[in-house]
């Protein structure tokens, strides 16, 4: 199986960040997605 680029933690930090009511698009370009 292929490794993911995030590990489970920054996952999670980023699904609360968008959460937390920042735009996709926003969250996607910040981390690179």
């Amino acid at each position: 199986m292929k490794r993911s680029r995030f590990t489970e933690e920054q996952i999670i930090g980023i699904l609360k960040e968008h959460e937390a009511g920042a735009k996709t698009v926003d969250v996607c370009r910040k981390h690179g997605i």
